[in-house]
């Protein structure tokens, strides 16, 4: 299946993981709108919306950049409007937007506790949740949340109980609207890297020093696009982890995706456990 003339509404997007899910979708002639707050590069994050755009089209499709705060609900529902009249409906949500603080939660300010919970959990919610009527309308439509599968384990809440309970917000959008959703055909899944992948969040929040045990942000864009591009009705409320949605699809070479190290270098992201016991056992953190 092709994402030729499909439309993609996505949070974020301006950099990273976010831009090459779009600019993937592009190569096939998508259609991307994409609501991202940046307007001037950043000394330390480079891109901003409008580069994106820029690459977006540069890649063969058609890009419509939409700034404003996932957090303003006026704002969303003015740009699933626009996006809907620009192209004509939404196949694709594309639930990216995210902030980050791995501070303790003795250390964690309310204001980054609020923040991420809004941007990752409710953005997540209101953003999907608006183009619900649009979806109901496509022949093949899909919510794409990047986070983590929900895991109990006491080891994953030790250093950031706020972060998590913000990522594992936006997992929960996927869990609920899966079954909620389900009679309309409209799939909700949830897609995770297995490894730390090169991005300003990494580097500049994580440590700069896990740069060379990523992954390059293509092996996100290419597992999201294997699963926007199944058939919505038979593949729905799961979480999925990169490499084994590529493993699926037939990958067997990962190398590719290396940025400057080697697979036995790699750093595992958060919420993940290796796959095998010859699988790197370094975290992010």
């Amino acid at each position: 299946m092709s994402l030729a003339g499909k439309t993609i509404i996505m949070s974020g997007g301006s950099r990273g993981i976010g831009e090459a899910i779009a600019v993937r979708a592009a190569k096939d002639g998508a259609n991307v709108a994409l609501l991202a707050k940046t307007t001037e590069p950043h000394p330390k994050l480079p891109g901003t919306i409008y580069t994106a755009a820029e690459a977006i089209e540069a890649a063969g499709g058609k890009a419509l950049p939409l700034v404003g705060d996932i957090r303003d609900d006026a704002f969303v529902a003015e740009a699933v409007a626009k996006t809907a009249e620009e192209f004509g409906g939404i196949d694709i949500v594309v639930n990216n937007a995210s902030a980050i603080d791995l501070s303790t939660t003795e250390e964690v300010s309310m204001k980054k506790y609020d923040l991420m919970n809004d941007i990752n959990a409710r953005g997540s919610f209101l953003l999907s949740k608006l183009s619900i009527e649009w979806l109901k309308q496509s022949d093949n439509p899909h919510i794409l949340t990047l986070s983590p599968p929900i895991s109990l384990d006491p080891k994953w809440f030790t250093q950031h109980t706020a972060y998590t309970m913000a990522k594992y917000g936006m997992s929960l959008v996927t869990l609920g609207l899966s079954v909620e959703l389900a009679d309309h055909g409209i799939a909700c899944n949830s897609l995770w890297p297995r490894t730390a992948i090169d991005t300003a969040a990494v580097r500049n929040v994580v440590g700069a020093e896990l740069v060379s045990h990523s992954r390059t942000p293509a092996i996100m864009a290419d597992a999201a696009y294997e699963i926007v591009t199944k058939p919505s009705r038979d593949y729905t409320g799961k979480f999925l982890i990169d490499d084994d949605v590529l493993e699926d699809a037939g990958v067997t070479d990962f190398s590719i995706y290396l940025n400057g190290g080697t697979e036995e270098e790699l750093a595992l992201d958060f919420w993940v456990e290796p796959k095998g016991p010859h699988d790197p056992t370094l975290r992010m953190h």
